[in-house]
């Protein structure tokens, strides 16, 4: 069983010297399951001659709200074979399988006022925030924007186009290493501070994102405001499914009540069997993509009853508080289990 879709690709742009945006096609067979948020993420199996294939995920920069087609951006990366394989060979004509997007780095309302930051290629998502925040929504937007250099800054020629366009909402903020050495703690502080009334979303290297957190807590924006994407290496392979036998019994086996995309859903979840499994082998279509614990994609908030978790790299001690789980890694522990994705 692989629950990934072919996808056609359409075009490919070159957005900087290390960077390609990949545009899919969406067969009518696969709208449905292609509709996606502002700030989510693909992943394709990129083929591999050593491996057969491995699985990435990457962030899409088209907008649902601008955009017919689906865009991700891909940012060649060193010793990262996926990222290289791409920039090196995707080319319009190609198909790949993708599974359908997921991720939780979006926007909950568009007319809310957003403070963005952005460094390197975690402008992807960024991206698609923006543009549809400044097509759908009312409120104001501030980026900080961080490169390298200006030769690889992305999307740099769209970006002063909606900044002259919506120069009323949108105020940007660049910032170039080789010109003024790595952000400081004092100006992302004061960022964080003068917008500490508006929803956060980062997304960069591990070590900006981490000082954009601690700037945003010491000025007291509440974890519930502050939003970063955080990709983690996939060591599975998410277009396999774990299939359980059929002839498991009752007794091996608690119910599961789960509310996916305004359905309710009734099924036999086996003991030993992560949600996430049981329900792909009811061909129902739950987002996700790692299936190991470190991406977040499956986050679903436990209603009743009881779960285990085996692994969790993702979820913090407020996020399992408010109730979060990880489908994918989560055991039943009650005889009944109620949880929805619609959150």
């Amino acid at each position: 069983m692989s629950p990934g879709l072919e996808l056609r690709v359409a075009e490919v742009f070159q957005e900087s010297p290390q960077a390609i945006s990949i545009v899919f096609d969406v067969p009518d067979s696969g709208v449905e399951h292609f509709q996606y948020l502002p700030g989510q993420f693909l992943t394709l199996r990129v083929p591999s001659e050593r491996d057969g294939s491995v699985a990435r995920c990457y962030s899409l920069s088209s907008s649902p709200h601008t955009e017919d087609t689906l865009a991700v951006t891909v940012k060649r990366t060193e010793g990262g074979y996926a990222s290289n394989w791409l920039c090196d060979n995707i080319e319009s004509g190609m198909i790949l399988a993708v599974l359908p997007p997921a991720g939780h780095f979006t926007p909950r309302d568009l007319d809310r006022d957003m403070v963005l930051f952005a460094a390197g290629s975690g402008i992807t998502p960024i991206m698609s925030i923006i543009k549809s925040a400044l097509a759908e929504g009312s409120g104001h937007i501030t980026l900080f924007y961080a490169n390298q250099d200006s030769e690889n800054v992305i999307f740099g020629p769209d970006l002063a186009h909606y900044a002259k366009q919506y120069s009323e909402r949108l105020d940007i903020q660049s910032w170039l290493e080789s010109e003024q050495g790595l952000p400081t703690a004092d100006v992302v502080k004061y960022l964080c501070s003068a917008h500490r009334n508006s929803e956060f979303f980062v997304c960069g290297p591990p070590p900006f994102m981490d000082l954009v957190v601690r700037s945003a807590e010491s000025v007291n924006v509440t974890h519930d405001r502050i939003h970063r994407e955080v990709f983690q290496s996939l060591h599975g392979n998410p277009f396999e499914v774990k299939e359980r036998a059929k002839s498991a019994s009752a007794e091996d086996s608690a119910q599961a009540i789960v509310y996916l995309n305004g359905e309710k859903i009734e099924i036999a979840w086996p003991r030993d069997l992560g949600l996430l499994d049981a329900l792909l082998n009811e061909d129902y279509s739950p987002p996700y993509s790692c299936k190991e614990g470190s991406c977040g994609a499956c986050v679903c908030r436990l209603l009743q009853g009881d779960v285990a978790m085996l692994a969790n790299d993702i979820l913090v001690a407020a996020d399992i508080a408010e109730g979060e789980r990880l489908a994918c890694q989560a055991l039943p522990l009650t005889d009944e289990v109620t949880v929805t994705f619609d959150i």
